[in-house]
């Protein structure tokens, strides 16, 4: 079985910081074979809504290889999903290295039993270091695609892998979505982590032609919600990033 650190270094090149106008978040590079030149970067979709909306740049650095790419307006397409807080990014590759190899991810329609162990990776607002972290899935819930893991998620992780261990290769498990302490007392006590499955990951999986093509199709941009509100989760979650 893969060790955990095994898995890191896999996902590793794969890792990048997300910063926009008002605030930063973690992403990763999704495993697309592109003939035009495009790649595509995985994040929440709360990472990316007010830039999206407001066409302005996202910058996106590639910490293993020391590489940055400012993306405006014009030069991207975003797909996005204020429900299930996913979006993915697509653009010209430039200074964007694009790791060898793929990446596997649970299929679709199949999700983690509660009590299996997951790993997550992003950029904590408190440093530049590519952070690890680990918790067990407490509960899955259907209705928002969620899993609801004993973990922490804090500024700056959102949008980053969630992942498991398999027999040679990590497996992606979904995104970083945002953390609901425990506020039942009204002190602010350790909560839960809410990670969103790869289901709308899997529906972008397209091979463009061109970058006019992918914006001919991106989503319709949305006003960015202040602070989202998870139904049936017994409190209002601080997002992650």
């Amino acid at each position: 079985m893969l060790e955990w650190y095994e898995a890191v270094d896999a996902l590793k090149p794969r890792m990048v910081r997300i910063a926009t106008p008002v605030g930063t978040g973690s992403g990763f590079l999704l495993p697309w074979q592109s003939k035009s030149g495009l790649c595509a970067v995985a994040t929440a979709a709360h990472v990316v809504d007010h830039a999206f909306y407001w066409e302005q740049p996202i910058r996106l650095d590639q910490v293993e290889t020391g590489n940055s790419v400012l993306i405006r307006q014009e030069q991207r397409a975003i797909f996005s999903n204020a429900l299930l807080d996913t979006a993915v990014i697509v653009f010209e590759r430039g200074a964007i290295s694009q790791p060898d190899g793929n990446l596997e991810f649970v299929p679709e329609e199949k999700y983690l039993r509660v009590g299996n162990e997951v790993g997550w990776l992003g950029f904590p607002a408190i440093t530049p270091s590519l952070c690890f972290f680990s918790g067990r899935i407490s509960a899955w819930r259907q209705d928002e695609k969620a899993y609801l893991i004993d973990g922490v998620a804090i500024n700056g992780v959102s949008g980053g892998v969630v992942f498991a261990l398999d027999i040679d290769k990590p497996r992606v498990v979904g995104v970083v979505s945002a953390y609901v302490p425990n506020r039942a007392t009204g002190e602010v006590l350790p909560g839960l982590a809410i990670a969103r499955d790869v289901s709308y990951l899997h529906q972008q999986a397209t091979n463009f032609a061109s970058l006019d093509e992918a914006r001919s199709a991106q989503s319709i941009p949305e006003p960015p919600v202040a602070q989202a509100v998870e139904s049936e989760i017994p409190s209002t979650p601080t997002r992650a990033g």
